[in-house]
């Protein structure tokens, strides 16, 4: 998998690059139960929507990978459609807070997952950086859990702010927030 320019993470041999989704979905979604707490029931669940999502027009993947090949992080996404799912439930929320123009020429990160022994390192940041820099859309969306946690620091150093609060998916548990950046990423730390 070849490296991609001015997104290496902090760990030399961690390299990030185009990976076929639909082909290491099970890798994936074993980092993601792991980053997210997810349990097997679940698993099943998102590997239908990950699966679903990689067949969507501009769909694209990367990887961290280790020099074995192991798959240690992983982010898609996606051009953002108002006919998405995501998009329908977060919609209203978006309208309240004057926002909801986020929705249109947005690429959309649907899912960034990192191994917990390899968080901390800038994987998160490599992966997101350089999913972004090859959008075309001049902003990105995504949403996170609503709580002050790392991803949601991550996300506002590359310049994310909350679009919506308290934004409530079927099935689950907890709010999230709706953030959006304007691309180009902010580089830094």
């Amino acid at each position: 998998m070849p490296i991609i320019p001015g997104a290496a993470p902090r760990t030399p041999d961690v390299q990030v690059g185009p990976v076929n989704l639909a082909a290491r979905v099970n890798e994936a979604l074993a980092v993601q139960a792991l980053a997210f707490g997810l349990g097997e029931d679940e698993i099943e669940v998102r590997r239908h929507i990950v699966l679903r999502h990689t067949m969507y027009p501009g769909c694209r993947a990367l990887a961290a990978t280790t020099g074995t090949g192991r798959l240690v992080g992983f982010v898609y996404g996606m051009p953002n459609e108002r006919s998405h799912w995501w998009s329908t439930v977060v919609e209203p929320y978006l309208r309240a807070t004057g926002t909801d123009g986020w929705l249109d020429d947005s690429f959309a990160i649907t899912e960034l997952h990192v191994h917990p022994e390899f968080q901390a390192r800038g994987i998160g940041r490599a992966l997101i950086t350089a999913l972004t820099d090859g959008a075309a859309q001049p902003r990105s969306i995504l949403s996170a859990i609503d709580t002050e946690s790392p991803a949601r620091r991550l996300y506002r150093s590359l310049g994310y702010v909350d679009l919506a609060r308290q934004v409530h998916f079927p099935s689950a548990p907890r709010p999230y927030a709706v953030m959006g950046a304007p691309l180009p990423l902010r580089r830094g730390e």
